[in-house]
């Protein structure tokens, strides 16, 4: 038995937090699409398919996995862009599934297709994330969500949050005694897992009353840090003197944060640590939002809010949505960001003037002036903050960093001004 997690042809909705990534390695509460995926068959084989441009990458990052290729075995095939529920954990863990085609508004959820099938299918196999692969198995209706846009991780990550807590507190082998924290308060500290190894310095304030406080390993909360649950500090990130982390927020891998934070996901590797307002936003990895930045997430009018996608808006449903920004992108002090703001990957903006709401890749500038960041010079940037980390910047890295200066061309004037 094997389980195949895929993208399909809608995952592009979710730039441009995807351009460098898989779907299912996005983060929406505690563990990355993924990773709750991987949970519903442990002991299963894992195969990945993803773009074309992102197979290597994808391999580089996984060794041992099989990317874009599958055994001749019963096979699941799980949407990327899932997030798992309980229903489907139980179609999945059935003994002797039949094949079958789980749909949720049109889209597709699950599929189980046997090795017969699969062999007859073995010459369409580099398309099967089309509708038609799949079109002749019985269907069946499934209530599982799917998440089609930037924002549907932010509208999901506080039930998601609370969620993988049931997950980690089942799973967790030993529970860390808080008595060792001196000076430090926890608030409901039944509702608090930390990690091995993490500091917790006096003053902290960890609170549970209203949602799970959940601390990996190796993390850092220093003096007077206030984290409101459900929140998530992931393995060996730091959470700054004085910092207020606000429920429904998610911190991934080695990020530093501080300031005011509210219903944000931080992917990884990214610095939010200075003053300034971040809110029901949504940064990859790579960032660094300079001292004083500050979001808006929530419109004078009250109203809904309208997010501007690769030039064409979108109506999000949602009252409070700050910003969604790609990998490698930065913001000098003081920079002011408006509601619903979408910044491509590899941007600089500084100065106090609103930019744009939607800013495409590789953009240089403040206010309404921009110009093309040459793509040399975002990569000499991009190897050296990756360095800093001990990540080294791969050729196949920086060959997919070009190809997408490339894709995302049309979407910048010969002039610099975006359209």
């Amino acid at each position: 038995m094997q389980i195949c997690l895929y993208e399909d042809t809608s995952c592009t909705s979710l730039y441009p937090l995807v351009y460098l990534r898989p779907v299912y390695e996005l983060r929406c509460g505690v563990f990355t699409l993924r990773e709750k995926i991987g949970r519903l068959m442990p002991r299963a084989k894992t195969a990945l398919f993803t773009r074309p441009e992102l197979r290597m990458v994808t391999e580089e990052e996984n060794p041992g996995l099989r990317v874009n290729q599958l055994d001749e075995e019963p096979t699941w095939f799980v949407n990327g862009r899932t997030l798992v529920d309980d229903e489907l954990k139980k179609i999945v863990s059935a003994r002797h599934p039949g094949e079958a085609l789980f749909r949720h508004d049109g889209d597709i959820v699950a599929a189980f297709v046997s090795a017969s099938r699969l062999k007859t299918l073995s010459t369409r196999i580099d398309s099967f994330h089309d509708q038609d692969f799949f079109q002749d198995l019985p269907q069946r209706t499934v209530s599982t969500t799917l998440v089609k846009y930037p924002w549907d991780i932010i509208r999901y990550n506080h039930r998601e949050l609370e969620r993988d807590f049931t997950t980690l507190r089942r799973s967790a082998s030993r529970k860390i005694s808080l008595r060792g924290f001196r000076g430090a308060h926890f608030l409901n500290p039944r509702d608090i897992i930390i990690g091995r190894n993490t500091c917790i310095q006096p003053g902290a304030v960890l609170d549970a009353g209203q949602g799970p406080v959940m601390i990996g390993p190796d993390a850092h909360i220093m003096p007077n840090a206030v984290l409101q649950g459900p929140v998530y500090i992931g393995n060996s990130s730091i959470v700054k003197i004085g910092a207020k982390i606000y429920p429904g927020t998610s911190i991934g891998t080695m990020c530093k944060v501080g300031g005011e934070i509210d219903g944000a996901v931080i992917h990884s590797y990214s610095n939010k640590q200075h003053d300034g307002f971040l809110g029901h936003s949504y940064l990859g990895s790579w960032i660094n939002i300079g001292a004083d930045t500050n979001t808006s997430d929530l419109k004078n009018t009250y109203g809904p809010v309208t997010v501007v996608l690769d030039g064409k808006p979108f109506q999000t449903g949602m009252q409070f949505l700050g910003l969604v920004m790609g990998d490698h992108s930065k913001t000098g002090i003081n920079v002011t960001l408006n509601t619903g703001s979408v910044i491509g990957v590899s941007c600089n903006i500084f100065g106090p003037e609103l930019p744009p709401k939607f800013l495409p890749s590789f953009s240089w500038g403040r206010g309404t002036s921009f110009e093309t960041y040459d793509v040399e010079k975002s990569l000499e940037t991009a190897r050296r903050v990756m360095a800093r980390r001990n990540v080294r910047l791969t050729p196949s890295y920086e060959s997919l960093f070009r190809d997408l200066f490339r894709q995302t061309a049309g979407l910048r004037t010969p002039q610099g001004d975006v359209r």
